[in-house]
């Protein structure tokens, strides 16, 4: 093998997409120094994406004040590519801002990722590209909405959204629409600290909310795939916005022109923090799978945990292979350096025995 690239998505709470991306380099070098690896950090709208499209295309880290689900000041980045933002909306709306002891979607607010849409629009941004994972809030954007109209009244001489010529894209794996039992509500309030009660109060609210917008502007977008990510707020850039919605992967591997990476490459290594049959349902490494296959690469597959092993080799991996020993206890493999170690570990293993 002469050319091997590398696109692993991050190892939630454990390692980022870079990281597991040099591990995975440093055992392929360590038995075959000669070869070419090219490492390609990836998300699928979530973690890692600001830092998945300033690895491929450059650009400029803008860090703005804002405030976080539950209303406290922060400083959140985004990034700018000449007329371009990438906005990852876990850095001002994320869960991970907050303690478990503190997840309540019923007051969690996305405001703090209106402040980065303003602050764009305000620089002179034109196309505006949204990642939406790992959100803690589930107010169908509204409080998103908020600080865009406020910020109406607050910046002097600029044109704004509805006066200037902004586009929109929105990225996530997610198509659930925005109500019932698919919905924002009850598939991922859960998870932000819902409590059942909570979940039917908060799917109410979201039926209100969107019978009241459509009347306002003569449209429905709730059933749209992509309505019920992030607690709603892809269907307040649907609604509101006129956003495109595109797949996450597939919208970065347009992006950084992955197909041309794969012209000469012999071998793809992907992977994620946990794979199984949920893996083939549109998530990140089956969105390189896909682009591989048009090119006869051959895609190996490497996660902390495998299941439906069997399915994932009938669906084109060409391996499948988990980094952790048997009985690794759960507190030793979510440490980075012991995870870095077993990835490094399984590539030289499998790939040269």
């Amino acid at each position: 093998m002469n050319k091997i690239v590398v696109a692993i998505d991050s190892f939630k709470g454990c390692l980022t997409s870079a990281e597991a991306n040099q591990a995975a380099s440093e055992g392929i070098l360590a038995r075959m120094p000669e070869a070419t690896v090219v490492q390609v950090p990836v998300s699928d709208g979530g973690e890692g994406w600001l830092d998945a499209f300033r690895a491929a295309m450059g650009g400029e880290i803008v860090e703005v004040n804002a405030i976080d689900p539950l209303m406290r000041t922060i400083v959140a980045p985004y990034l700018i590519q000449g007329d371009r933002a990438v906005i990852e909306i876990a850095k001002a709306s994320g869960l991970t801002l907050l303690s478990p002891e503190e997840r309540n979607p019923m007051v969690a607010t996305s405001y703090g990722t209106g402040q980065l849409v303003v602050d764009a629009v305000s620089r002179g941004c034109k196309h505006i590209i949204v990642g939406l994972g790992g959100s803690a809030t589930s107010d169908c954007g509204i409080g998103m909405l908020e600080a865009i109209h406020n910020a109406q009244f607050t910046i002097h001489n600029s044109q704004f959204i509805k006066h200037n010529d902004v586009r929109f894209t929105i990225a996530t794996d997610v198509t659930n629409p925005l109500c019932g039992e698919n919905g924002a509500a009850h598939v991922f309030a859960p998870q932000k600290g819902a409590t059942p009660e909570m979940v039917d109060a908060l799917d109410a609210s979201a039926k209100r909310f969107a019978a009241a917008s459509a009347k306002h502007l003569g449209r429905d977008c709730q059933n749209m795939p992509g309505a019920g990510a992030a607690g709603g707020l892809g269907y307040a850039f649907l609604q509101y916005m006129n956003a495109e919605c595109r797949s996450g992967i597939d919208l970065l591997l347009d992006t950084i022109h992955f197909d041309n990476l794969l012209q000469d490459a012999d071998l793809v290594i992907t992977g994620e923090g946990s794979a199984d049959r949920q893996t083939l349902m549109g998530k990140l490494p089956f969105g390189i799978l896909q682009r591989a296959k048009k090119h006869g690469v051959p895609v190996m597959l490497i996660a902390g945990r495998i299941a439906d092993e069997q399915e994932l080799l009938e669906a084109g991996f060409s391996s499948v292979a988990c980094i952790n020993p048997p009985n690794i206890p759960i507190e030793i493999a979510l440490q980075p350096a012991t995870a870095k170690e077993n990835i490094r570990k399984m590539i030289s293993s499998t790939l040269f025995g």
